[in-house]
């Protein structure tokens, strides 16, 4: 048979294949196996990674970090934190590693939105926590670092309490479920970008819903 004629070689789908780290990232580590409600538990691990900063290594780590840190004012402004910064830059990677992570997994699941995929909902818990609780940057000037610390606009320790915790994760579960305007035409776009942007938006009700509650003393 001449070349002309032979036939073309097999395509690989993009299904094929076990994409083991995007699963591991779009599952969170495998929370999204759980049962029931997938979602709850990756929002459960949203509030986790956010408590995570105010384990006892934070001192250590601002100490040993802060003189590196003040080499990239240009980059890091002088008002932030050492881990303020870094919450907000691991808040940053992800949902951008999300956004790939639930891209490649949709693929290989053949689906448009798995139900394991809660990276999703981790980062949309993380987020509605950062702005829900958080203290515009001018409200703090002056404050010594370890009365003010964590994640958001520099939100108070003292707003890490249960009822907050308890009021952030309720609203953003409902906001993700119901999914108000203009949450589910974010699913609409391409790829893991609908997949997170509707988490993302209900994590803004949510956050908006978190001020609602601080205004009133809840």
């Amino acid at each position: 048979m001449s070349p002309d004629t032979d036939p073309a070689p097999a395509v690989k789908p993009a299904t094929a294949g076990n994409p083991r780290l995007a699963l591991f990232i779009a599952t969170a580590g495998g929370l999204g196996y759980l049962k029931p409600a997938p979602g709850t538990w990756g929002s459960i691990g949203g509030i986790a990674l956010t408590l995570a900063f105010f384990a006892p290594f934070y001192d250590p780590l601002a100490t040993i970090l802060t003189p590196v840190w003040r080499r990239f004012p240009f980059i890091i402004p002088r008002d932030f934190g050492v881990v303020f910064s870094l919450e907000i830059l691991t808040l940053l990677m992800i949902s951008l590693a999300g956004v790939w992570a639930a891209d490649h997994s949709a693929k290989h699941l053949n689906k448009s939105d798995p139900q394991q995929v809660v990276i999703d909902e981790v980062s949309g818990m993380m987020i509605t926590l950062a702005v829900g609780l958080g203290a515009h940057l001018d409200m703090v000037r002056g404050v010594k670092g370890t009365d003010f610390v964590g994640f958001g606009w520099l939100f108070s320790e003292k707003l890490l309490n249960w009822k907050y915790l308890l009021a952030g994760f309720i609203l953003f579960r409902v906001f993700d479920i119901w999914k108000p305007f203009p949450a589910r035409h974010a699913e609409g776009l391409p790829g893991g970008w609908g997949i997170m942007a509707d988490d993302w938006i209900a994590a803004i009700y949510a956050a908006m819903g978190l001020w609602i509650a601080r205004a009133f003393g809840l």
